[in-house]
């Protein structure tokens, strides 16, 4: 990011009811902010999918950067006056120091195992372990680096099958692929080929990029955008989105696993489980979850019809 001739920022932020939350990033772009984040106001942490829906959350904290030059008086004022807060507090101000922000979010991601074989590691960092498979990855815009526990139990799971020599020839598909990371893994580890599936066209991007920085050819990883893919049934089929999104998507997912094949899900709470496994057990015998904090990651074989 470029301060342009500036050399520090405004925080602007503002804690809000989560149906209020896409209200609130359009005002902050109205305002003239640089970058808007939504981000969860408590102990709820669910991921986005969608970029045009609003947020799962009950409460969010919406934060707005602006320039250091910028008037922050009847900006603040605007806000109160919108969202008709009275609260002193209600509208935060801070200074933000310049930053190299690349550089600060390369220093929080190091290399990570998965399994007893499978390695993430950012482009910038050497492999702790050259002998063993090795993903190289660069995030940028798109979820998905192995970090969060929705995605580690995901290639944990492909890890896991890549033992007993089940990936071996298989055709995955990565459903709300993000930064392509289970698509990739799973090749990796195996799979003759893989399909990454994402509404966003920036994951798209994402995926791509990191294809190429794995040295895996176009024609081995394909990646679209929903309704623009192949719809050959896949050996395998990883979705890791949200429990919501999942409930909705089960038509579309089950077509897209052949009889026999795998399916696992991820990105599900806890309390969320039970009607997500009802509803994919009309195609599906599902298999006890696995946790990890308060994520569940379920797996499941396709029955004949």
């Amino acid at each position: 990011m470029s301060s342009c001739g500036d050399k520090s920022w405004q925080q602007v932020t503002v804690r809000i009811d989560g149906d209020r939350a896409r209200a609130m990033e359009a005002l902050l772009d109205e305002l003239g902010a640089v970058s808007v984040t939504l981000r969860d106001a408590g102990d709820e942490p669910v991921f986005q999918l969608d970029r045009d829906s609003t947020p799962l959350w009950r409460e969010v904290v919406a934060t707005g950067l602006f320039s250091g030059a910028t008037d922050t008086g009847p900006l603040i004022k605007r806000i109160r006056a919108v969202l008709q807060l009275s609260a002193p507090d209600a509208v935060l101000v801070e200074p933000l120091e310049d930053r190299d922000w690349e550089r600060v979010w390369m220093e929080d991601f190091h290399p990570v195992r998965f399994g007893q074989r499978l390695w993430v590691c950012p482009s910038w960092s050497e492999p702790p372990d050259p002998s063993a498979v090795n993903l190289v990855l660069d995030p940028g815009l798109a979820f998905g680096s192995g970090t969060h526990p929705t995605t580690a139990m995901c290639l944990e799971w492909l890890e896991a099958r890549s033992q007993e020599e089940a990936l071996n020839g298989q055709y995955v598909i990565d459903y709300g692929c993000g930064s392509g990371i289970l698509a990739i893994a799973a090749l990796k580890l195996g799979a003759s080929r893989a399909l990454g599936v994402d509404n966003d066209p920036q994951a798209v991007t994402a995926t791509g990029n990191n294809r190429a920085a794995n040295g895996i050819a176009a024609e081995r990883l394909t990646v679209a955008l929903p309704g623009e893919h192949d719809t050959t049934p896949a050996d395998i089929v990883i979705a890791n989105i949200l429990s919501g999104p999942l409930q909705e998507l089960m038509p579309t997912l089950a077509a897209l696993v052949r009889p026999g094949g795998r399916l696992v899900l991820s990105g599900v709470l806890s309390g969320q489980t039970t009607p997500l496994l009802e509803r994919y057990a009309v195609h599906f015998d599902m298999e006890p979850p696995q946790r990890q904090d308060e994520w569940i990651c379920v797996a499941g074989r396709r029955r004949a019809d």
